[in-house]
């Protein structure tokens, strides 16, 4: 039960008010500005009344005022609801300026009052839940540079993250795609001993053949047809910084050559040119194919492995994660929704299943990808499956609780089903049940939501949806 303090001088009202509001909250009850300031740090509520006519200034506001200063000092998000007389407009005016959260002028309507603390806690839950929110979102990017995760895979990751930044020694991250191998690299680089300088990304497996040894290393003027400058390569230009190489897997054999040289002697030629350039930068590797497999096929060179896999990090798949899908779809869910300014609330029960259920081939960057499509697509504050494409499969692949009726049941009410995507048909039987619920409780919003067992702002949200209308 939420904390109420009532700070009041009148005996009759704090009788009133612990009296009618005992039954929606704890009542803590205080007559001076000592008491509730013991009081207060004692119990910590959410939400205080404050009389500003405390002893000894009873006529004044002084008191008051310096009570409300003091509870905000403490805590600068309690509201406070300062009561106050007509006469007393003025004071009443400078508390909220002091930060008081309302004022409401005695005599004291116990149906209003009500109404007016009941949005003080909602607003107060949404504020301590934000908080709580930012203060995970910067705990974890402090620590992981963005990557969440509380699964013991991950863990270990973490672990390893920390224990290897401020070593300048090279790192092969191993996963499959869409894990969040260059994330991870980035998190090692800024909290590494060169994250002042550059992080310099290439993907050696997105470059053809014949253009890849240029970005690594550059060229001279001339050295090939359409040089018509000298170009300084990613690895020259990542001197000082880190150089993330991605998909290092799928490096030609002749490169893996010199780029096995040039990690022995810390030197790089331009092609086309002679001259021998110093370069010092920590070098992170990725890559999605199986490097041990590669190497007993001669594909991949094992003395390079050996130069680059110092410390090898694994990233688990996403399917193998377990609680840290719906952690991960509701983290992209917050960030998404602030960043494209759309409300969404969350996601239905069937989605969740529908998350934890999935094989989530694409790993991490399909999971994003996915609720940033739904929240875009969805009709509604809830995200529903066929909002993150999930309609798309073949019926006979939904699980039994998704299943849309089928040769033995192709009726609902007289409504007909068969033949239907799951989101036409799931459409169908809600607006027919919208449409029964209305009439049953011949049109009132509050008792079709009762009836329902939905919220009203939901009922709401599904009647605009459906064209229909509630008195």
């Amino acid at each position: 039960m939420e904390k109420l303090l009532i700070v009041d001088d009148s005996q009759e009202i704090r009788k009133q008010l612990k009296w009618g509001l005992a039954k929606d909250y704890k009542v803590i009850l205080a007559e001076s500005v000592d008491e509730a300031l013991v009081l207060f740090a004692q119990h910590q509520p959410a939400v205080v009344t404050l009389d500003l006519g405390l002893p000894p200034d009873i006529d004044g506001a002084t008191e008051g005022l310096r009570c409300l200063e003091e509870i905000l000092k403490q805590q600068p998000a309690t509201k406070v609801i300062v009561l106050s007389g007509n006469e007393d407009h003025a004071n009443a005016l400078a508390a909220v300026g002091m930060g008081a959260y309302d004022f409401y002028h005695k005599p004291i309507n116990l149906d209003e009052l009500k109404i007016i603390l009941s949005r003080a806690y909602h607003v107060a839950g949404l504020e301590e839940e934000n908080r709580r929110l930012q203060t995970e979102t910067r705990k974890e990017e402090g620590g992981y540079g963005g990557i969440f995760g509380h699964c013991p895979a991950m863990q270990k990751v973490f672990a390893t993250i920390k224990k290897v930044a401020s070593i300048d020694i090279p790192v092969l991250i191993l996963g499959e795609s869409g894990t969040g191998k260059e994330i991870v690299a980035q998190a090692i680089h800024n909290r590494g001993l060169r994250q002042e300088a550059r992080f310099v990304a290439i993907n050696c497996g997105a470059i053809p053949e014949n253009l890849l040894e240029s970005e690594l290393f550059g060229h001279e003027k001339g050295a090939f047809t359409g040089a018509q400058n000298r170009v300084q390569g990613k690895v020259e230009f990542a001197d000082q910084g880190t150089l993330f190489l991605d998909e290092i897997g799928e490096m030609p054999p002749l490169l893996q050559v010199k780029m096995l040289r040039f990690l022995q002697d810390k030197l790089v030629q331009r092609v086309g040119g002679r001259e021998d350039i110093p370069v010092d930068v920590r070098v992170v590797a990725a890559t999605n194919i199986d490097i041990h497999d590669a190497m007993k096929k001669g594909d991949f060179r094992e003395d390079l492995y050996y130069r680059l896999g110092v410390i090898t990090i694994e990233l688990p798949p996403l399917r193998e994660r377990g609680d840290d899908i719906e952690l991960l779809a509701n983290v992209f869910l917050r960030r998404f929704s602030q960043e494209l300014s759309i409300k969404a609330r969350g996601f239905s029960a069937a989605s969740l299943k529908w998350i934890k259920e999935y094989d989530w081939p694409g790993n991490v960057r399909e999971l994003e990808n996915k609720v940033k499509r739904a929240i875009v697509m969805a009709d509604t504050p809830i995200i529903e499956p066929w909002d993150l494409g999930f309609e798309e499969r073949e019926l006979s692949d939904l699980s039994d609780e998704a299943t849309v009726a089928t040769e033995d049941t192709e009726m609902l009410g007289g409504l007909e089903l068969s033949g239907l995507s799951l989101k036409d048909a799931r459409y169908q039987v809600d607006h027919l049940l919208l449409q029964r619920a209305l009439e049953e409780c011949q049109g009132n919003v509050q008792q079709t939501a009762e009836y329902l067992s939905v919220s009203r702002p939901t009922l709401y949200d599904l009647l605009k949806k459906h064209g229909l209308h509630g008195s």
